[in-house]
């Protein structure tokens, strides 16, 4: 290959799909492709999809739009969940050269041949039953903190969800595998890792190509907290049902691992808990929730909710937003059911009307920001370690504490990926937290 042909990223979705374009382009830089930015001119414009909502679909059109703005001539290659559940709607875009599904993804470049445009896109896609191998991944490079991939693909078969249908069956990196990429990153001098997955409580099924595995979610943790030069470790979303009281006790006392959990809620009722097909009912949240507490009472925890689910009469909207209301809760993510293809619940009763789902929505992102603010209250006076991002927003520069909590400085660019202590103050008309040092770095 020519050494000096450009491959520009465009990434959709999740934690997980950023870990993985990263390992993809590290590929291309091993065969002597220059990585540039998406807004560059280049000769190969990679698009990782997400096929969990219905803006993903739509702004897929849109970025290969801008791709061709910036190269007609260049060569569009979608990859990612869209790309396995719907590949020939994505060959049918316009400009797109090239679709690889779930398995061939990770094998890009041996697809690429003359980068000649198609006039009829090439569709590689396997049957997901054969998406039953693992690819490790991590993402570096563009942020301060890394994305460690452990797992992939998902057993439950939720009756909203796609994601069983584009990633297969749940499997996992070894342990010896992980623990290297940890390495690896901890000697690039990255200060935090974040562990994703599509169900990262499931940790260890497929260990070995099939339902055998040596290592639970619980090992893997253990293990990882004694990688040196690794100064925090995130767990990024953990089913309530597979986060374990044994883990939220290891986590308090762990060397890196901070205390911040996501824990996807998706409704307060049982009755749509059950029509979901979650397993698990809202007293396993409840008891989550309070463990984590009684053992790390300033952590922060993240919940996933949908809202519109069909059958979420006005009441059990209600029931849902009261539990959260009175749950020692630090912020929501919201989503707005979606009707999928090829899923259970598009074939059910009770369909929610647009304008509801919206306005349910607006409730619950204004709950959302009255947690937060109340979370945050909750630190002020607090002793904490910042952990600094690298970019300058109005003057400022961003930085997170071990809980989670938003903090501003002026701009330093010396700054940038360090840790401190800092005592929080007071919050800021933008809701971010102000803070004194508790010793001032000499450069300031």
């Amino acid at each position: 290959m020519n050494a000096q042909k450009k491959v520009a990223f465009y990434t959709l979705g999740c934690k997980l799909n950023f870990s993985e374009t990263s390992t993809i382009a590290r590929n291309f830089q091993n065969e002597g492709f220059e990585r540039v930015n998406f807004e560059e001119k280049a000769d190969i414009y990679v698009i990782n999809t997400c096929s969990v909502t219905d803006n993903a679909d739509k702004r897929f059109k849109t970025i290969v739009k801008s791709a061709l703005k910036h190269n007609n001539e260049a060569f569009i290659i979608a990859i990612g969940c869209y790309a396995q559940l719907k590949p020939e709607e994505l060959a049918d875009v316009n400009g797109v050269d090239l679709v690889l599904g779930a398995t061939e993804k990770f094998n890009v470049t041996s697809y690429i041949n003359d980068l000649t445009k198609n006039n009829v896109s090439e569709i590689h896609s396997c049957e997901i039953e054969d998406a039953d191998f693992y690819v490790g991944s991590y993402s570096i490079g563009d942020r301060t903190r890394a994305f460690l991939k452990v797992q992939d693909g998902c057993d439950y078969k939720c009756t909203y969800c796609t994601i069983p249908l584009a990633r297969g069956i749940s499997r996992s990196d070894t342990l010896e595998n992980v623990l290297k990429n940890a390495k690896e990153i901890s000697e690039k001098g990255i200060k935090e890792i974040v562990l994703t997955g599509v169900n990262i409580g499931d940790y260890g099924k497929g260990e070995f190509g099939n339902k055998k595995h040596e290592h639970t979610f619980l090992d893997l943790v253990k293990a990882l907290d004694k990688v040196d030069g690794i100064h925090r470790i995130r767990i990024s979303s953990i089913e309530p049902n597979l986060l374990k009281n044994e883990t939220i006790n290891f986590v308090a006392k762990s060397n890196s691992f901070v205390p911040h959990f996501h824990i996807p809620l998706q409704s307060g009722s049982d009755v749509l808990l059950k029509n979901m097909k979650r397993r698990y009912l809202q007293e396993t949240y409840t008891n989550r929730v309070s463990q984590i507490k009684k053992v790390m009472p300033n952590a922060c925890i993240g919940v996933d909710v949908i809202i519109g689910f069909p059958g979420e009469t006005d009441e059990l909207f209600l029931e849902t937003y009261n539990y959260l209301n009175q749950l020692d809760i630090s912020y929501l993510h919201v989503f707005t059911y979606s009707e999928r293809p090829n899923t259970e619940a598009i074939e059910m009763d009770g369909v929610v009307p647009q304008n509801v789902r919206v306005k349910r929505s607006k409730m619950l992102r204004g709950l959302s920001a009255k947690k937060r603010r109340a979370f945050y209250e909750s630190q002020l006076g607090n002793e904490l370690t910042v952990l600094f991002e690298g970019e300058n927003k109005d003057g400022f520069i961003h930085g997170f504490t071990e809980n989670y909590v938003k903090v501003k400085a002026p701009w330093n660019p010396e700054l940038i990926n360090t840790l401190h202590t800092i005592k929080l103050t007071k919050i800021d008309e933008d809701g971010i937290v102000r803070f004194d040092w508790i010793q001032t770095p000499a450069f300031i």
